[in-house]
Order: C-alpha cells, then structure tokens, then sequence
C-alpha cells in the first residue's frame, strides 16, 4: 500500500520526463549516488538495472589513475583501499582520494584494470579478479604457476583474457577469465626475445590492439586478435620504463640516473615507430632532495593532462609537465600505481549473480 502511493505521488524530478531523466541525469552519475537512486522508485530501479543503460553509464564514467592505499593498525598493515585519483578540474581536495573499496586482506596488490575489472595478487602468487564499484570478487585458481604479463579484450570474442608468462615453461600461455580450462601456450616466434626475460617486465599497456610491454631493453608488442609477438623500436634503452597512452599514441617515460628529471616520449607515427621527445621534466629535487631511493615515480595521461606522480616517504606528489608541484597529499600507505580505472556496474559472469546489486563480502569490508 505505502510502496503504491509512493509509486503514484509526485515524482522527485517535478514532472521532468522519465526519458530524460534517466537518459541524461541519472546516466552521469557515479556508481555510488546510481546505487541509491534506485532505492526512489521502482522504474528507476528497473531502467537503471538495464543493460544498454549499464553500457552507456560506463561510458561516461572517467578514466582516473588508480591508486592504493594500505592502512595500518600499529606497524601491521590492515587493508587495502583501491582509491581513482580524481584530479580533474573543480574537485575539491578532500573529494580527489575516495575509496571505492577497502579489502580486508593485508597482501592485495592490484596488478592490471581493464573495463572497470581489476587483476589481485596475493603475494605475487596467486590471482583474482573483482569488481571494486559491485564489490564482486573470484579467485582465480588455475595461475598459481605463472606470471602475470597483462590483461585485455579479445575483440572478436568480447572475452577477458590474461596474458601469462613462463615460470618454469617455454613460451607464453592465454587464459580465458571465467573458463574451466587451463591456459593454453601461445608460440613467442620472435627471434629477439629471450623467454626467460618476459618473467620480470615492468607493467604493460593495450594500446591499438596489443599489449605493450617494456622487458629489459626492449618493447615488446602482443597482438591480442592474431596472437602473435613483434619487437617495437624504442627511442632509448627503455630499462625500468612505463609505458602509458598519451594524446591517442603510444607513451613512455624513463627517468635519467641521477634520478632528477623523466623524460617522457610519445610516438610521432606508430606504425612507423617514430618517436619524439615530448616532455622533460624536472623533479623538485632542491624541495625533497635526490629522487633514486625512491621507486615509485609513475606518469600517467588522462583526458589530455599528463600528470606525474612520486612517491616520497609517506607522501604523494603530482608535478605537472612543467615541474611544478600541483598538490602534495601526506598519507601513509598512500602510493600510485600504473593502472588506471573506469568504473562500470556492467554484470560479468565471471562472478557469482548478486542478490540486489552491491555487496559486501570477502574480501571486501
């Protein structure tokens, strides 16, 4: 009875069509505020559960870098909270290091994002995937053995897939998310690749169709659809570099010995692997002193901004391209990772169906 005068009384949007309010309002909502507006009504519950309207939400969700952050009782870590740095213009401060969700388990690291589905690892030995906006979690059992190279989309199957290395095999192995079946090895063919150094690569970005990875001193690309592995010109030796898209190419960055500047670089012509150098950028060294004990120096582009993130201490610093500091956040456990995250409420069958929509259950709090 009181559900069916609230069905019927006046709706919260003065009289505002449904098709445009759900079509042009509750569409560009983030996932949190999506979430409690469908405790209003019934049709918006049902129209916001659609799945054309869960595509189009992700769609307009933003691209954030995707940082962490571990949280200490006494000198014992705690949890971990996966925070999308927001630091677009007009955020307030207190708003730009929200945690979207806090796992309960000490040893979590994030090690890829793709759609809005995050790769864990557990002390580097074993996997899982979740979703952090639905707190949807599932372990994945069959990849103790292997390393972790990268995670992408296999276009003409719309299927999730890992890219693995060799620990103790030739070659390197796919594996479906969500499959019974083991990984399945995949030929390296590429006559300058040693397949003992795709063991240590230093993260990757899918950039046009592959997978792009920095393994000692060379790029090494992995075309997601034909499966297959070429060596791509780098601009220098690219040891310990990032690499990351920036204005729709291709990027890297690398910062020289003395650990004062990163130079970043972005590709003029990809197919023709022509680089230039796009930045150098010179780290506030007089203010914090010589950067090379610090490991953590991450570059990331988003939406036309490169930002520049530094790990010191128990703080995080973002420089701009020009080497000035744009904000200092002081927080221990805080630090940046190379992965960036667009939030989606998209349904996957690789987890379990949900009663309701968002839930709270291991290894979420």
């Amino acid at each position: 009875m009181a559900e069916a005068a609230s069905e019927g009384a006046t709706p919260p949007h003065h009289g505002l069509p449904d098709e445009i309010f759900i079509w042009e309002i509750l569409v560009r909502l983030p996932p949190k505020a999506l979430l409690r507006c469908r405790a209003v009504c019934r049709a918006w519950r049902s129209a916001t559960s659609a799945r054309d309207f869960l595509l189009s939400h992700h769609g307009r969700q933003p691209t954030l870098p995707l940082l962490h952050c571990y949280n200490f009782v006494g000198d014992e870590v705690d949890s971990l909270d996966m925070i999308p740095f927001d630091h677009r213009a007009g955020v307030v401060a207190t708003d730009q290091l929200q945690s979207i969700a806090r796992l309960g388990h000490a040893f979590f690291r994030p090690l890829a994002s793709c759609d809005g589905l995050v790769v864990l690892t557990k002390n580097y030995a074993r996997f899982s995937i979740c979703n952090p906006a639905t707190r949807q979690y599932a372990p994945l059992p069959l990849l103790s053995d292997f390393i972790f190279l990268g995670m992408y989309q296999h276009g003409p199957t719309g299927e999730y897939r890992l890219l693995l290395g060799p620990e103790a095999q030739d070659g390197c192995f796919v594996y479906t998310l969500g499959s019974d079946l083991p990984p399945r090895h995949v030929d390296i063919d590429c006559p300058d690749v040693e397949e003992e150094e795709l063991i240590y690569p230093s993260g990757s970005v899918l950039f046009h169709g592959s997978l792009h990875l920095c393994i000692g001193n060379m790029i090494i690309a992995f075309n997601t659809t034909a499966e297959s592995f070429r060596q791509m010109r780098a601009p220098v030796d690219p040891w310990g570099a990032d690499l990351f898209e920036m204005d729709g190419m291709l990027g890297m960055s690398i910062y020289n010995d003395a650990s004062t500047s990163i130079d970043i670089w972005r590709t003029q012509d990809y197919e023709s692997e022509v680089w230039a150098l796009k930045y150098r950028v010179e780290l506030p060294v007089a203010e914090f002193g010589n950067f090379s004990k610090h490991l953590w120096v991450v570059v990331v582009s988003s939406d036309g901004d490169v930002l520049v993130l530094v790990k010191v201490d128990d703080r995080l610093l973002q420089i701009d391209v020009d080497g000035k500091m744009v904000a200092s956040f002081h927080r221990r456990g805080l630090g940046p990772t190379r992965h960036r995250l667009k939030q989606t409420l998209v349904s996957h069958t690789l987890f379990p169906p949900l009663e309701g929509y968002l839930v709270n259950s291991l290894p979420f709090l």
